[in-house]
């Protein structure tokens, strides 16, 4: 279970069209689309702040962190913690020691292995806990709001990460297949979404008014906010190959939920001699949001 910060060209996250997912194949992508998203979550950290004295916050615990880049964020915003990066996949965590070496924040960012809801109780308590992007892997997200209630000291914060707009990278009409592309790919991961969630172990289902399901287990929801990236056309080489990786990871996860004229298109994009491609077009861009809901421990 890791939190993929940044649209991959779905309604989700990235790593999350595919329920067979190689995460040290993805860690590339993870970190590029996490760094890439990274001024807009400094932003969320930044707002995070104005709720909670800095020097009240002395541990933090990350959700899913994948790469470290939120985690070492939160380690910046919150000067006094000890972040601690949370995430299943050890090669992800991996890079989070690393980022936290390179950034300087070693000495107060460590990495800690868990699968959750399983998990949780070893976590220990925090004055802030930060899950991004990662609630919805968990079958039971009642369950597991819960048990982060648990952990939250008296005052504490819980930032929740749902929600939010797909990302959009290309306009409506790209000159070639039918207009629409991005709108159908959406659809199709929104089915795919609905049997993720069907599948998990104690699937429940759930209406997903976040601010309801956080007074359900305890807690006093405070503010909801919307963070905005927005990388216009033209793109950098960075953004482009971010792009790349993406709509591969789209064509697939989801190859056999597309019809045949918009899988012909995707492999024009993702072919590099093509004028029409994602490595030539002058229009391509980066525009997501993200929600952060955040509840207070009385």
């Amino acid at each position: 279970m890791s939190h993929h910060h940044h649209g991959a060209g779905d309604s989700h996250d990235p790593a999350h069209v595919t329920t067979d997912v190689d995460w040290d194949e993805l860690a590339p992508l993870l970190e590029r689309q996490a760094a890439l998203q990274g001024p807009m979550y400094a932003q969320a950290a930044a707002w995070i702040g104005e709720q909670l004295p800095a020097a009240a916050v002395r541990r933090v615990l990350d959700i899913g962190s994948g790469p470290g880049v939120i985690s070492c964020l939160l380690a910046e915003a919150f000067p006094y913690a000890e972040v601690v990066a949370v995430d299943g996949t050890p090669a992800l965590l991996d890079q989070a020691r690393a980022r936290a070496e390179r950034t300087g924040l070693g000495d107060r960012v460590r990495t800690h292995v868990a699968e959750l809801p399983g998990g949780i109780e070893d976590l220990g308590e925090a004055d802030l806990i930060w899950a991004g992007n990662s609630l919805h892997h968990l079958g039971d997200q009642r369950a597991a709001l819960a048990g982060f209630a648990r952990l939250l000291r008296p005052g504490g914060l819980l930032a929740l990460v749902e929600g939010g707009l797909p990302p959009r990278h290309l306009p409506r009409d790209i000159g070639i297949g039918r207009p629409g592309l991005e709108g159908r790919l959406e659809a199709a991961n929104t089915a795919w979404f609905e049997e993720m969630r069907a599948a998990l172990p104690g699937a429940r289902t759930e209406v997903e008014d976040w601010r309801a399901l956080l007074s359900a287990v305890g807690l006093t929801p405070t503010v909801t906010r919307s963070f905005l990236l927005d990388v216009p056309a033209p793109v950098t080489a960075p953004v482009r190959e971010h792009l790349v990786s993406a709509f591969s990871w789209q064509r697939k996860a989801l190859g056999d939920r597309l019809d045949a004229d918009d899988a012909a298109v995707l492999e024009r994009l993702l072919d590099p001699d093509d004028k029409d491609g994602l490595m030539h077009r002058p229009d391509c861009f980066l525009l997501a949001a993200r929600t952060v809901h955040t509840a207070r421990r009385g």
